[in-house]
């Protein structure tokens, strides 16, 4: 399953949890799952797929939308950034995750908008508030919280 193409179809997904917009885990299982998606029969595939959304550069992992693990992929980052004030500034820090040299897994956070690139900020500066409303889907447009 190709989830680079699928973000960038969908534009946002979370990696595993449920809520407004479609998840990794449910996408590359082809199923609703109940409790941890680990114990599923595609948990390998689908801890491959988040971890290849992770890697890619085009992709921003973060905690927008409830919380949670979110994928977003570049062609929304202008409407994201456009919009950060309405989605709230703590949801837009970018993660990465690494391991120490004690083998530890860490998440470092990288403040909004210290991760936005120039040509993003330039680009969210020229866009209007409706005009990003109309990239984001519906959920995220009118309450990031639900």
């Amino acid at each position: 399953m190709d989830v680079h193409r699928l973000l960038e179809e969908h534009g946002i997904l979370l990696e595993a949890a449920h809520g407004p917009i479609p998840s990794v885990a449910e996408l590359v299982a082809g199923e609703p799952i109940s409790g941890s998606w680990w114990g599923h029969p595609a948990g390998d595939e689908i801890f491959q797929a988040t971890r290849a959304l992770r890697d890619c550069s085009d992709v921003l992992v973060s905690r927008l939308v409830n919380g949670k693990v979110t994928f977003v992929h570049r062609r929304l980052w202008a409407a994201v950034v456009r919009m950060a004030d309405r989605l709230g500034h703590g949801g837009l820090v970018q993660l990465h995750e690494a391991h120490s040299t004690g083998g530890r897994h860490v998440v470092h956070e990288v403040p909004f908008p210290d991760w936005v690139p120039d040509d993003v900020m330039d680009a969210a500066r020229a866009l209007t508030e409706e005009g990003a409303i109309a990239q984001l889907p519906a959920s995220l447009a009118t309450d990031p919280s639900t």
